[in-house]
């Protein structure tokens, strides 16, 4: 598998940052290439990107969620891939946020892209965008405070938000 992470810091309190990044239904708004993300139920997803000029589907699971602190998924159907995305408070309104992303390019065109840096600087741009859109927004669109651990929901609950 490759590999990236990357970090940008948001002018916003980790609360903020989290609820917002729960919100996958909105990753279109800030993530190149993301068409839709359909959210299943409280850990299944369904993603639709354009990756190379060719549509893609693929399901993926949250295996680990922590309020605040990290989100874990992996894939289930589609291209294989996993990540982790954390919160660290460096102060009552900033918030480090650092994505892993782990992924197999597929072919020759997607080696390529590895080889030459495309996902790592995606994946820059798709936080720079975060960064723009939560900061510009002032106020998370929602948010999610519910626990998983081991695949498995341990509670859950929504705070409600300023809607688009």
């Amino acid at each position: 598998m490759a590999s990236t992470e990357k970090s940008i810091d948001v002018n916003v309190p980790i609360r903020m940052a989290y609820n917002q990044w729960t919100q996958f239904e909105d990753f279109p708004r800030f993530m190149q290439g993301v068409q839709a993300v359909q959210q299943l139920d409280d850990k299944r997803l369904h993603w639709c990107a354009d990756i190379g000029g060719k549509t893609e589907e693929w399901d993926a699971e949250i295996v680990e969620q922590t309020p605040d602190q990290a989100v874990a998924w992996r894939s289930t159907s589609g291209a294989e891939n996993a990540g982790r995305i954390t919160f660290l408070g460096l102060g009552p309104d900033a918030t480090r946020v650092t994505l892993q992303l782990q992924y197999t390019p597929r072919n020759a065109t997607e080696k390529t892209g590895d080889m030459l840096g495309v996902v790592s600087r995606q994946v820059d741009g798709d936080l720079k965008r975060f960064k723009e859109y939560i900061e510009a927004r002032g106020a998370e669109t929602g948010g999610w405070r519910g626990e998983i651990h081991d695949g498995e929901v341990q509670r859950s609950g929504t705070t409600s938000g300023v809607t688009s």
